[in-house]
């Protein structure tokens, strides 16, 4: 028998709304440690969330119209994947400003999605120092030059990335853990998941205490920034104060959670989540219950 296809609404229903699953591995009669499954989405990572927020903002203002406008976004990563399929279904072509560090298997499947590419050399990857405003201001002076046929949505300065957390994510961790969550523990890149979850949290409860993880300077982890050597973007500058305290994990630590997470738990799970798992490992907790995403968001109860 035929398998039916699915449809393209059917797909974009699917963003959001992802599993929070125990780790056993942390886990114990004081703790409760969950993750929270972004891999799930569609496009495999929570920035689906950040780029369909962003497009549906951008179709509500009037500045993006199917069939007429190109979408260009500076990414190293999920962001561009994320924009490049949800953007396909959608009807509007796309362009990535992307470093040439960033992996082949990333370049590859945003290409795949039907995107361009605009690869930046290495000292303008997103991940490092002021290279973060040169790449974004490569996309921004495309979109500038030609404002009746480009939009760049600018993940670090939207507040549709934001609100797709404030409005999605963190309502869904709320009845998830059924208003039992003390801890958040997440990475921070454009700021909007950190500031969006950890400010309806805090809404819900304030005593809820919300950790930033950070890499180690000159890191190899795509998707996260290590704010002593990168400015920090307009959107997380805005709600900064929802971080109640940092962590900072080196490479190492970060890869080789990659390789404990799939061991212990069966998790499949990026770098980046790797640094939020060894951030919860090391962080002095002596009861409750947390939360970290892949890629993501990880977390503990008390």
């Amino acid at each position: 028998m035929a398998t039916k296809a699915v449809s393209d609404t059917e797909v974009l229903s699917r963003i959001g709304n992802t599993p929070l699953v125990k780790l056993e591995s942390l886990s114990n009669n004081q703790k409760t440690y969950h993750a929270k499954l972004e891999g799930h989405n569609p496009f495999g990572s929570v920035k689906d969330r950040a780029a369909y927020w962003m497009i549906k903002d951008g179709e509500d203002r009037g500045v993006l119209k199917r069939g007429e406008t190109i979408i260009i976004e500076p990414t190293s990563g999920n962001t561009g994947i994320a924009l490049a399929g949800i953007a396909q279904m959608l009807g509007y072509k796309v362009e990535i400003v992307i470093p040439e560090k960033a992996s082949d298997e990333t370049k590859k499947i945003i290409e795949s999605l039907g995107a361009k590419l605009y690869q930046t050399s290495d000292d303008l990857c997103p991940k490092v120092g002021a290279g973060t405003d040169q790449s974004i201001a490569l996309a921004t002076s495309i979109a500038s030059s030609r404002p009746d046929k480009y939009f760049s949505p600018n993940q670090y300065a939207n507040e549709a990335n934001y609100l797709g957390h404030y409005k999605g994510t963190g309502p869904e961790i709320w009845k998830q853990t059924d208003g039992k969550i003390t801890h958040f523990f997440t990475g921070v890149g454009t700021g909007g998941t950190v500031t969006g979850v950890s400010a309806f949290l805090k809404e819900k409860n304030p005593k809820i205490k919300i950790i930033g993880v950070q890499p180690q300077q000159n890191h190899l982890i795509q998707g996260l920034r290590n704010f002593e050597e990168s400015a920090k973007p307009d959107l997380f500058l805005k709600r900064e104060y929802v971080v109640d305290d940092w962590i900072t994990i080196n490479n190492v630590k970060a890869f080789s959670a990659v390789k404990e997470v799939f061991a212990k738990d069966r998790l499949l799970v990026s770098p980046s989540s790797g640094a939020v798992y060894a951030a919860m490992k090391e962080y002095k907790i002596d009861s409750g219950e947390l939360v970290f995403s892949t890629k993501g968001i990880f977390r503990v109860r008390v």
